[in-house]
């Protein structure tokens, strides 16, 4: 049940991320999602895009506490954590 919980929390966290940079894009890019990203990987700012897009996962995380969701909450986190990994991934090489 436990990891049932956590794989629903992990797949809202990497939807959230998903919709958040999207969102982010659309808002306040004038180019279309996918010149978007291919500017952002030409002058290297993938990473801080990724980022931007992370902060909706803030609202599910908080959303899930809130709701006494604990093992969400920490699927939502560990989707977090896999982000930061793919930004440092993005920094280093």
């Amino acid at each position: 049940m436990n990891k049932k919980e956590i794989i629903i929390g992990f797949l809202v966290g990497i939807i959230a991320n998903t919709i958040g940079t999207l969102a982010y894009i659309v808002l306040f890019s004038d180019l279309n999602i996918s010149e978007t990203f291919a500017a952002a990987i030409e002058q290297e700012h993938i990473g801080s895009l990724l980022a931007l897009g992370a902060i909706l996962n803030l609202i599910a995380f908080f959303g899930f506490l809130k709701l006494n969701r604990d093992h969400r909450a920490r699927g939502v986190l560990i989707a977090t954590l896999l982000t930061a990994f793919v930004i440092l991934y993005y920094k280093m090489f």
